[in-house]
């Protein structure tokens, strides 16, 4: 084991995979000549050479559609978005295309496609460059959308994107790109669609992902100096969801708090609610809480940015109201 940032992983997972199948490459805008726009890709166009590490023009539509038409050809391509903000412009190919191209065409073509960048809020970049999308495409059957929380999480969690035969939108942070973390030396993947039971509990079960995983884990930070044991999942993944291991978690637990990004209509909270109380009411003690962003377009003003987004003291307030320790 050894301490790197969330980049590097992602980069170790990119390079390694791109030594083991010629197969796979990289475009994208800046990925190349710039060492990337978060310098994820730094020296891999060394590495590779610029057949197989592309830059592209300000074209996402375009480059995305290049990418669905080299994977249905028997390439691998990972398409970095500077930002999933900038996907909606590609959202036709990644939906229309990459998604549902295996029912359309009977079997007969798969899209082994990784579709990658970072999702959601990082500071003050108001509401064009601050949405997160993982429940956008997560409604898309044909789709696996990962989100990772960690560095040892992204990439083994990347590795096995690469290889999938799937579509995959892989989902990262702008905010997380220089945390570090543990990651194991050598070859490893993680499977898609297994989420992880980062702390154990018994008073309360708190489910989130990507870097809303920082804002759980200080809420039970909180939470352990009053003597409330709160059960910490992180999904990775969410499509597919792993429901088993939250319901688990909930039989035991009888409470859950969801805390999530993105706006609260149709999100995954909701989803994740739905299951359970669908699945394990009899085991609830309370009605489920979601923390979610506001429902507006993310202000520019540091202190509406502050408001809009979920926050420990916000955790920490439904959890209480879930064990009755604290009137809504």
């Amino acid at each position: 084991m050894r301490e790197i940032q969330f980049r590097e992983a992602l980069r170790e997972a990119l390079s390694e995979e791109m030594r083991r199948d010629e197969r796979v490459f990289l475009m994208g805008e800046e990925v190349a000549e710039y060492n990337g726009a978060y310098k994820v890709s730094q020296g891999m166009l060394d590495e590779f050479g610029p057949k197989r590490v592309i830059d592209t023009p300000i074209a996402e539509l375009g480059f995305a559609g290049i990418g669905v038409g080299a994977a249905m050809n028997g390439l691998r391509p990972i398409i970095e978005f500077m930002t999933f903000n900038f996907s909606l412009v590609a959202i036709d190919q990644v939906i229309n295309s990459a998604a549902k191209m295996m029912s359309m065409s009977g079997g007969n073509f798969s899209v082994p496609i990784v579709f990658r960048g970072p999702t959601g809020s990082a500071g003050m970049l108001s509401s064009q460059h601050s949405q997160a999308f993982e429940s956008w495409y997560a409604n898309c059957p044909g789709l696996k959308v990962v989100v990772p929380s960690n560095p040892a999480d992204a990439k083994g969690l990347l590795k096995s994107a690469i290889r999938d035969n799937d579509p995959v939108i892989f989902m990262e942070s702008e905010q997380m790109y220089g945390d570090k973390g543990m990651v194991p030396e050598g070859e490893y993947l993680m499977p898609i669609g297994i989420a992880d039971i980062k702390r154990a509990g018994t008073d309360v079960t708190i489910v989130s992902f990507g870097k809303m995983m920082k804002i759980a884990y200080a809420a039970a930070d909180e939470l352990a100096k009053e003597n409330i044991s709160a059960e910490v999942i992180d999904l990775r993944s969410v499509r597919p969801i792993d429901y088993k291991t939250i319901i688990e978690s909930v039989k035991k637990t009888n409470r859950l708090v969801v805390v999530e990004e993105s706006w609260p209509l149709a999100s995954i909270a909701t989803e994740v609610a739905f299951k359970v109380q669908k699945d394990a009411f009899d085991y609830l003690d309370a009605p489920i809480l979601r923390v979610m962003g506001g429902d507006v377009p993310l202000p520019y003003a540091p202190t509406l940015i502050e408001a809009y987004l979920p926050n420990p003291a916000r955790v920490i307030k439904a959890v209480k109201e879930v064990m009755y320790l604290q009137k809504a």
